[in-house]
């Protein structure tokens, strides 16, 4: 066959069971195909501490931050010891990281010393969990006769300057692609890259927002004309629902690319959002598949033919911020302020917005990208109250946080019996805005807060109990 992208994720890195189930996949995809390229995340949670220790950087905290570094190299090592490795190789692993931690440190104290560089620093620091993780993988490989070499993205992914979350250009990205990585796979070596990272032309490293691995693994998929991408979770694959949220959730057989970017969107933690697209320009099949039932199927995403009918097939939340006010008129300045605030706190624009007008109201609510982090709802809002308070307009905006509950499948706006059973099962439940996606197979609506999971768990008995029913 011919190449296969593999994508890892945090769960799939972070213990030794989880590692030699790795390389069990490995080994066993090695001999089905001709070019294996292997994408990995950071150990789960590792960029969390890596982004509180820029931050305590930014404070000046040497003690905080150094105490993170610790923590760090205590997990990585213990992990390290569990692993199969021949004693030279375990030493020089365990030298590779010490090497990495200590290069940490040392952006760690230049960004206590000069914070005007913190941007750059940030995503130098909390690149390093990825480093890690590829150099692990790696040396596992090696210590099973795979060619298998770890390889820095920064090298390989070339993204414009925002940093926090950056965006790949997709032709330096191929030629460096070419010079650096296809040449390894005619010599039988197995890439294992650092996915979220890369850097810029001038070769400042960068990160591609949270969950950002998924982007790196399509990126490199479509530059090397892969024939399919696989990522491996610890999930069974697409899942109707959020599992942690609603138990009864059920694995997606088949998505199309544009379903499943929706889903990805508007809360599926599964899958980056913006990791869709290059697949979906080339039609690079992706699985999306269980790292401990590799026997299963998982979820095929894929083109589906336009005249196909289909149910509903899922339902996903997540996070907003709406405005309201006694004002009917142009929203040009509410939006660019929403948009200078979340740029502000989250480094994201706010690229989905829903809004509305009457003769005397004017609504407005914005997502705030799960990429964002956990904080992100918090600090947006009272960034935009202070704007909105420092403006010279005297027309009050009621700011509040709000969720966004999105139904996803082919041809929603095809399907008038379905939409009508979705606005039947939320009878008495406030709706404070609703869109139909331009996409056709989303219809999304703004909720309070309070009454998340009861319409949540409403939609998705729907979802479930619609299943096979087309018009």
């Amino acid at each position: 066959m011919g190449t296969l992208t593999m994508k890892f994720g945090g769960a799939s890195v972070g213990t030794t069971t989880a590692l030699m189930q790795v390389l069990s996949i490995i080994l066993q995809e090695h001999e089905r195909w001709e070019n294996l390229i292997v994408v990995v995340s950071a150990l789960d949670g590792v960029t969390d501490m890596l982004l509180e220790a820029a931050h305590l950087a930014q404070l000046g905290n040497r003690r905080g931050y150094r105490r993170i570094v610790a923590t760090l190299r205590t997990r990585h090592l213990a992990l390290v010891e569990n692993l199969p490795l021949a004693n030279s190789e375990s030493g020089a692993l365990q030298g590779e990281i010490d090497r990495l931690l200590f290069d940490m440190l040392d952006t760690c104290q230049t960004m206590s010393d000069y914070p005007e560089t913190s941007h750059a620093a940030i995503d130098q620091i909390i690149g390093v969990g990825e480093r890690l993780a590829a150099r692990i993988v790696a040396v596992l490989l090696r210590s099973s006769n795979l060619r298998g070499v770890a390889v820095d993205a920064t090298d390989l992914i070339i993204t414009d300057s925002v940093f926090g979350n950056a965006t790949p250009s997709i032709n330096l990205t191929r030629q460096r692609i070419k010079e650096n990585l296809l040449p390894m796979l005619t010599r039988d070596i197995i890439p294992v890259v650092t996915g979220f990272i890369g850097a810029t032309e001038g070769g400042q490293p960068t990160t591609l927002g949270r969950g950002g691995s998924d982007y790196t693994a399509s990126i490199i998929a479509v530059c090397v004309d892969a024939d399919e991408v696989w990522m491996w979770t610890d999930v069974d694959g697409m899942m109707s629902t959020d599992p942690q949220e609603i138990s009864e959730a059920q694995t997606i057989p088949e998505l199309s690319y544009d379903e499943v970017a929706e889903q990805a969107y508007f809360g599926a933690r599964i899958l980056h959002a913006r990791m869709i697209g290059p697949l979906r320009e080339q039609r690079v099949p992706l699985w999306v598949k269980n790292i401990f039932k590799p026997r299963d199927p998982g979820t095929l995403i894929h083109h589906i033919d336009s005249d196909q009918e289909h149910s509903i097939k899922a339902v996903a939340t997540i996070h907003g911020i709406s405005l309201i006010s006694a004002y009917s008129g142009p929203l040009t300045e509410i939006i660019r302020l929403t948009d200078e605030a979340l740029f502000t706190t989250t480094g994201n624009h706010a690229e989905v917005m829903i809004s509305a007008q009457s003769s005397d109201r004017s609504f407005l609510c914005f997502v705030i990208p799960t990429s964002a982090g956990p904080e992100a709802v918090r600090t947006t809002r009272s960034e935009l109250e202070r704007r909105l308070t420092s403006r010279e307009s005297k027309t009050p905006w009621t700011v509040q946080p709000v969720v966004i509950i999105t139904v996803i499948g082919t041809h929603i706006d095809r399907q008038s019996h379905l939409t009508a059973r979705i606005f039947d099962v939320l009878s008495g439940i406030q709706i404070l805005g609703l869109a139909q996606g331009p996409s056709n197979c989303s219809l999304s609506f703004v909720l309070k807060i309070e009454n998340n999971d009861d319409a949540l768990h409403r939609i998705h008995n729907l979802v479930i109990n619609s299943a096979g029913d087309t018009d």
